[in-house]
């Protein structure tokens, strides 16, 4: 593993003990890094605390958290008085329990970090741990001082080795009922949710996030190069939304034209009418010679 470890301890389970390495699994380094600098000069700027109600600098030293009593009313924490509400860290992941991972809510996941073997002696225990969640279908639920937090922690198996999710806490996790109440009831078109899903099915793939285009990412670089070569930049105008009386004939021309061929369900089915017999042709009269010989005599 290239980078650094961000932090390094052990899996408990039990008295099952395997020494690990946590790696970040996701950054933002690779970003392009802007900086505020002054329009006039050019030059960068840095920031500079400054006492609210006398304007004047602050010094670093000086600095200190607080929290607010009543408006405008702080009791100062000290450093040494955070450092010490900091919990005390043994570097231990002690499983607490294990849950099927399709029962784990997504909305508690925090940050992905690599868990990977301290050593080549503890690789042996770290691949029976990792073997057993996956024959299981299983995530451990752990515990651990994380940059000066008791901080829970979704362990899975991926790949050839572990993945350690910290979790949200619960206060943390706004009301997914809460958020969603002002979402009103609609009956749906039969017809219109017919083709939504022939849309889904049409677009169906596979999970490649290799193909994930960070348009933003790009869009700011290629900003920044138009500007360095003195580009003109033309604004780009977003689509409208889709109005509630467009909506099906928009769904249709996603589904392909008025004329795609998409299976309508049954309660949209129009019963086919019987078709109506075709009136006969008026025969035309035979010549004499083809008319019968019975017939002639009968004339």
């Amino acid at each position: 593993m290239p980078a650094r470890a961000v932090w390094k301890g052990v899996i408990k389970i039990a008295e099952v003990v395997c020494p690990v390495a946590m790696y970040t699994a996701a950054s933002t380094s690779e970003r392009l890094a802007l900086h505020l600098v002054n329009r006039d000069t050019g030059n960068r700027l840095r920031r500079v605390y400054v006492d609210e109600k006398t304007d004047k600098p602050v010094e670093s030293e000086d600095q200190v958290k607080g929290y607010e009593t009543s408006e405008g009313k702080y009791v100062v924490l000290e450093p040494e008085e955070i450092a010490a509400a900091v919990p005390d860290s043994d570097k231990t992941l002690t499983v607490d329990e294990f849950i099927a991972c399709n029962r784990i809510e997504p909305t508690y996941f925090d940050k992905p970090y690599y868990l990977l073997p301290a050593s080549e002696v503890a690789e042996e225990t770290f691949v029976l741990i990792r073997e057993a969640l996956r024959a299981r279908k299983a995530a451990a639920i752990a515990h651990t001082v994380l940059f000066r937090r008791l901080r829970p922690v979704l362990i899975r198996a991926h790949r050839k080795g572990l993945i350690a999710t910290t979790l949200n806490f619960d206060y943390e996790v706004r009301s997914a009922k809460e958020a969603f109440t002002g979402i009103t009831a609609h009956k749906i078109d039969p017809e219109m949710l017919q083709l939504a899903q022939h849309i889904l099915k049409t677009k169906a793939g596979t999970f490649q996030p290799e193909k994930f285009d960070d348009r933003y990412e790009a869009a700011l670089n290629e900003l920044v190069q138009a500007k360095i070569k003195g580009k003109k930049i033309v604004p780009i105008r977003q689509p409208k939304a889709t109005k509630k009386n467009d909506l099906l004939e928009a769904l249709r021309l996603s589904a392909g034209g008025k004329g795609a061929e998409v299976d309508k369900p049954a309660s949209t089915r129009k019963a086919k009418s019987p078709a109506k017999a075709k009136p006969a042709k008026a025969k035309a009269k035979a010549p004499a010679h083809a008319v019968p010989l019975a017939r002639r005599k009968a004339g």
